[in-house]
């Protein structure tokens, strides 16, 4: 599909890392001089910013962890005074408190001309009209994609997802090219056209742009098939740009990162020392253009992996694999250390099922138990017991020989377990304590 920036998403490789390498000594001196922490973590290790040279110096600087953003809660990690500061954003996460993301009129610019890019990768132009599903409150995502749109000339609705009764008619009424929101969120609005009686092939929509949590092949497939949409993934976080770190091209090989705009690192989230290229591990970023918040080295606890091949699309952009699984939403049960997106993986296999799902971790006595709690959608519901058993049959067995363990699955009715207008959060309880 489009490419939004010739000039810096085709540009040549060696070219782009001079300008990294600029734009990088540039926020080193700006963090050093303006934000207490990086002055003083860099004065402990002995490091000035006259001492960034080149890209490969990047890996002297210590990392900036989220527990260091909370550490200055609210504006100490600012790097301009408050006056300067004309958004603040705290971050939704996946997991923990929110951190303080502040933006200057600058950074607003910056992060509609990344947003664009996104857009425009997949697929939607200034004819189009697109509606956004994210809900506009401390989740930056639905302002980002609107600005974006906006940049690029395409007609917004801030439909949010407060009452799926409009949400529909909008759709349908005004002729919506192009949705915005999660990957969980779609497959609620193909539940909720069908439930109206309605043909989502009769409809406008052509493209789907979902992301803000991890989701699979599969559950493209599914929504694709339902939608009748092409449905593409993005990347990003609240800290940096979300969206706008990274998206999916036509090929859907991998995300292409914004390097102009970003420095990406993938290291071994136990060592912290690089990974070779195509080895997956932690992605750390490093901001190269935020006025208000600088982050240098940012652990994001995404695990993905780095592609610095040109795509056939023509963007010269390094690519990441899609984020399907986090440093720090990994359990252990039964002394099997499980990730979430494997369950989903599994889940997302059913005819019927969504990924909105809770997982329950009990102790009886000695002996850890996993209880998956299921949403499924309305059809599935009122579905004859005997069906129903069948259906929980399956997951079980699928559980069991996938990750050796046994658990217990319990149906929950649609639209119980969580809210889908931000982030999609796999809820889990852990009673063993």
């Amino acid at each position: 599909m489009g490419i939004w920036n010739q000039r810096y998403e085709t540009m040549p490789r060696e070219e782009l890392q001079q300008v990294q390498l600029e734009r990088l000594q540039a926020i080193v001196n700006r963090a050093y001089e303006n934000v207490a922490f990086y002055k003083r973590v860099f004065d402990q290790a002995g490091i000035s910013p006259e001492d960034i040279r080149s890209l490969d110096d990047l890996a002297r600087l210590p990392f900036t962890t989220r527990e260091n953003l909370r550490d200055g809660y609210p504006y100490d990690a600012f790097a301009v005074p408050l006056r300067d500061v004309v958004r603040i954003h705290p971050s939704a996460g996946t997991t923990g408190a929110p951190t303080v993301c502040g933006y200057t009129v600058n950074d607003i610019h910056n992060w509609s001309e990344l947003a664009a890019r996104v857009l425009s990768a997949g697929g939607v132009g200034k004819e189009d009209v697109v509606q956004v599903f994210f809900g506009y409150g401390m989740f930056s995502a639905g302002f980002g994609f609107q600005q974006g749109a906006e940049r690029i000339g395409a007609s917004v609705i801030p439909a949010s997802a407060d009452d799926p009764e409009s949400r529909i008619t909008v759709m349908r009424d005004f002729k919506i090219t192009a949705l915005v929101g999660t990957p969980a969120y779609a497959l609620s609005v193909a539940d909720q056209i069908e439930e109206a009686g309605l043909d989502a092939g009769t409809l406008p929509l052509r493209v789907g742009l979902f992301g803000g949590e991890p989701w699979s092949e599969k559950l493209r497939e599914r929504i694709e098939e339902r939608l009748k949409i092409r449905a593409v993934d993005y990347y990003g976080l609240s800290e940096m740009s979300s969206p706008g770190v990274s998206w999916e091209c036509d090929h859907k090989c991998g995300l292409h990162i914004a390097e102009d705009y970003f420095i990406a690192e993938v290291i071994d989230p136990k060592t912290g020392q690089a990974v070779d290229e195509g080895a997956q591990g932690e992605l750390v970023l490093t901001s190269l253009m935020k006025e208000a918040l600088p982050l240098l080295r940012y652990r994001t606890g995404d695990l993905t992996s780095l592609d610095s091949a040109q795509c056939l699309c023509g963007r010269t952009l390094a690519r990441m694999s899609r984020v399907n699984s986090r440093t720090d939403d990994m359990f252990i049960v039964q002394g099997i250390s499980i990730f979430p997106a494997q369950i989903e993986a599994i889940l997302t296999e059913m005819d019927g099922s969504t990924p909105q799902y809770r997982l329950v971790i009990e102790r009886h006595g000695a002996s850890d138990e996993l209880e998956i709690q299921i949403e499924v959608s309305e059809r599935v519901f009122t579905d004859t017991a005997t069906k129903l058993d069948q259906m929980k049959d399956r997951v079980v067995n699928r559980v069991r020989s996938s990750l050796g363990i046994l658990p217990r699955v319990k149906w929950v009715e649609p639209r119980t377990l969580e809210n889908l207008t931000g982030k999609g959060r796999r809820s889990i309880i852990d009673n063993r304590e």
